[in-house]
C-alpha cells in the first residue's frame, strides 16, 4: 500500500500564520502529498509578523456554527501546549505567560466566557491587585503566546523539511490553480475579498510599537483599547483598530495616543527603547470562514477548495484550530467521506 496522499497535489494560498499552519498540518495528514504554498508575501512581510500572538480571543471571534469557536480554541490551545512541553518551545517562540485585564468602565470588559473553559488559570483579581493597579474591575489569566518572528520560521523549516515548496506569486483568480493542483486550501486573508468576491472581508488597520523593556514580565490589557504584551525579543504596545483604512504609514497621532496610554498604565515604559513601529491589516470577517466548496468557473473549469480565512485579530491564536478543521474538510473532499466532526 502506498503512502497516504501519494500523488496528490495540494496548493495552500497564503503564507501567514494560518497558511503555514495549514500547510504543515496537511503534510502530517497526507505525508505522501506534494504541498506548495503560494503567496506574494512571506515571513516578515506578512501581517502575522507584527502580531503579539497572545492566546486571547476578541469579542467578535466566531465561526459559522455555534460550536466552531469553542472547538477551534480547544484545539489551538492544546497545539500550543504540546509545543511548550516539547524541546521545540524556544525555537518555535511559544511560551506560557500570565497577566491582567483591567477596566474601570464595566466588569464584562475584563473577561471572556470562552477563556474560562480553556485556561488553567483564569480568576477575578483580588481587592489588593485592583487597589495596587488602580482599577475597579480585573481578571488574572495564565495563557500562551506564540511570537511570529520565531514561529513563522519554525513552521517554514518544518514545511520545507517535509518537501514543501514555496512559490512567490499573486493570484488574480483561484482558476489559475486548475490543472496544476488537485485541491486548494485558501488561506489568503484579506486577499479573499478579491479571490472569492467576498464583500464581508475588510481590513482593520493596526499600529503598534515594539520596545525593549525586559523588566516587563506580565501582560496587561487596559479596557478594550490598550495592551502591553512581553514576547521573546520585544514588548508589544498597542494598538489601533480602524476599519477599511489602507494607510501604510505610521500615524504620529496614533503613536502618541498608544504611547501615552501604555505609559499611563505602566510608567516604567517611559524609559523603554523603541525598536520599531509597525502598521498592518487584520483580515476581518464577521465570522471566520472554514468551509469546503467545489468552485465552477465561468469557463466550465472546476476546483476543489477549502477556505480558511477571515481571522481578524485572532489569527495566531486560532490558526491551529481552524487549520485542523480545514484539513479535515480537505480529506473529506479527497475521499468523498464525511467526518464525524
Amino acid at each position: 500500500m502506498g503512502e497516504r496522499g501519494a500523488g496528490v497535489r495540494v496548493a495552500v494560498v497564503g503564507a501567514g500564520v494560518v497558511g503555514l499552519t495549514t500547510a504543515t498540518l496537511l503534510q502530517e495528514a497526507l505525508p505522501g502529498a506534494s504541498v506548495t504554498a503560494l503567496a506574494d508575501k512571506f515571513g516578515q512581510e506578512t501581517t502575522s509578523d507584527g502580531a503579539a500572538g497572545i492566546f486571547r480571543p476578541y469579542r467578535h471571534f466566531r465561526g459559522a456554527h455555534e460550536d466552531d469557536a469553542r472547538r477551534w480554541l480547544s484545539d489551538s490551545y492544546a497545539y500550543y501546549k504540546r509545543i511548550i512541553e516539547s524541546e521545540d518551545a524556544v525555537e518555535a517562540g511559544v511560551k506560557q505567560i500570565s497577566g491582567y485585564h483591567f477596566s474601570s468602565k464595566h466588569p464584562d470588559i475584563v473577561t471572556h466566557a470562552l477563556l474560562k473553559t480553556h485556561l488553567e488559570e483564569c480568576r477575578p483579581c483580588t481587592e489588593g491587585e485592583l487597589r495596587l493597579h488602580g482599577y475597579k474591575y480585573g481578571y488574572f489569566n495564565t495563557t500562551v503566546l506564540a511570537e511570529c518572528r520565531s514561529f513563522l520560521p519554525y513552521l517554514t523549516r518544518r514545511f520545507t523539511a517535509r518537501g514543501g515548496r514555496f512559490e512567490r506569486r499573486r493570484l488574480a483568480s483561484l482558476e489559475e490553480l486548475v490543472g496544476h493542483y488537485d485541491v486548494a486550501c485558501n488561506c489568503s486573508g484579506s486577499g479573499a475579498k478579491e479571490l472569492c468576491q467576498d464583500v464581508t472581508v475588510a481590513p482593520i488597520r493596526g499600529q503598534l510599537f515594539k520596545v525593549k523593556a525586559p523588566w516587563i514580565k506580565n501582560f496587561y490589557y487596559i479596557e478594550d483599547e490598550t495592551y502591553i504584551i512581553p514576547g521573546f525579543e520585544a514588548v508589544t504596545l498597542g494598538s489601533t483598530m480602524t476599519f477599511d483604512n489602507h494607510d501604510p504609514e505610521v500615524n504620529k497621532y496614533d503613536s502618541q495616543r498608544i504611547w501615552d496610554k501604555c505609559v499611563a498604565a505602566l510608567p516604567s515604559l517611559k524609559d523603554a527603547e523603541v525598536l520599531r513601529e509597525w502598521v498592518g491589516w487584520r483580515p476581518y470577517r464577521p465570522c471566520i470562514r472554514v468551509q469546503k466548496e467545489t468552485i465552477t468557473f465561468p469557463s466550465g473549469n472546476t476546483l476543489k477548495v477549502v477556505h480558511n480565512y477571515g481571522h481578524g485579530g485572532n489569527g495566531v491564536m486560532s490558526a491551529p484550530g481552524t487549520s485542523m478543521h480545514a484539513v479535515t474538510l480537505l480529506l473529506e473532499m479527497l475521499t468523498g467521506h464525511q467526518s464525524k466532526l
